[in-house]
């Protein structure tokens, strides 16, 4: 995404503690739509957490709806520590390298490389790239309920990738619910699934995710649309053999039998983006849709899970 560097951005940042960095993470990401960076100050033990705009916010409504998302995760027994908000101006040139710092390569077994753009090193032999610059959308694979589903679509790749010969007898589809950045549906095409399909209910992730799979060379391989989970028919059209749905635990339950409809019989559903004082709740829901847990990886306070039918 290229960006104008006359104009400012705006900077929106919460001051808190290691324990609580991936939760206050996971509430920008979701306030804001946008990719939020985390920084850890070894020296004075604070962290902060911030996300990037390119309008300006109302600086009094940032400070109250970030508040009241701070009280529900202290609810929750994190402590928030200092849980300062900021929101202030800045050069776009400044933007763009803070996120230089934060972010790295990122390995999946040896399959697939995502990596940033500046970023010069080479991938293994065979191994898949994903070339994803952070931008305002979220999905960098950085997140650990990324990284989850990124396993997923490794672990579930066709044995053999297609050819023009082989036509697509090898290939395995693939659905993206909440596509954010595109990463995961990029991933899947690079790594030979075929059909990709994906949707966001955020027209600005839609926009961000085809210019991401146009930048991977692989937009014509990827179906990449609007959509609303709640508002999908209960009878699709068609099935799959991957679907990664990367959502809230709420919409998640609520939305499950939309969600198990969309899955072909022997195929695996990821689950993502579940607290994991809430995901129990949301296994109970997906068991009782006719799913069991296959694999599962919790990691600070986030859980994910795949799912197969029992």
């Amino acid at each position: 995404m290229k960006l104008k560097t006359n104009k400012p951005l705006w900077r929106i940042s919460v001051t808190t503690s290691i324990e609580a960095e991936d939760a206050v993470t996971e509430l920008l990401t979701g306030l804001f739509s946008t990719a939020a960076a985390a920084y850890f100050n070894l020296e004075t033990g604070v962290s902060t957490v911030s996300v990037f705009r390119d309008r300006q916010p109302d600086a009094k409504h940032c400070q109250q709806t970030i508040a009241a998302g701070l009280k529900n995760i202290s609810a929750c027994g994190l402590n928030v520590g200092a849980a300062q908000v900021e929101v202030i101006k800045v050069k776009r040139e400044d933007w763009a390298e803070s996120w230089k710092r934060h972010f790295h390569p990122l390995e999946i077994g040896a399959e697939l490389l995502i990596k940033p753009s500046w970023i010069k090193q080479r991938p293994k032999k065979g191994q898949a790239v994903v070339i994803l610059d952070p931008g305002l959308s979220f999905g960098t694979g950085q997140h650990p309920t990324t990284s989850f589903c990124l396993s997923q679509i490794v672990a579930a790749t066709p044995r053999r990738r297609p050819n023009r010969d082989e036509g697509v007898a090898a290939t395995k589809s693939f659905l993206d619910i909440g596509t954010g950045s595109g990463i995961l549906a990029i991933a899947a095409a690079k790594l030979g699934f075929a059909p990709v399909h994906a949707f966001d209910f955020d027209p600005e992730s839609v926009r961000v995710a085809n210019a991401n799979a146009r930048k991977n060379r692989v937009d014509d391989r990827i179906k990449l649309t609007r959509g609303d989970v709640t508002k999908l028919p209960l009878r699709p059209a068609r099935q799959y053999d991957l679907v990664c749905a990367n959502l809230i635990s709420n919409l998640l339950i609520a939305e499950r039998q939309r969600i198990v409809n969309r899955l072909k019989p022997g195929g695996t559903l990821v689950l993502a983006g579940i607290l994991a004082m809430e995901f129990s709740k949301v296994q109970a829901a997906f068991e009782q849709s006719g799913l069991k847990l296959a694999a599962k990886r919790e990691e600070n306070e986030w859980c994910s899970g795949a799912f197969c039918f029992s």
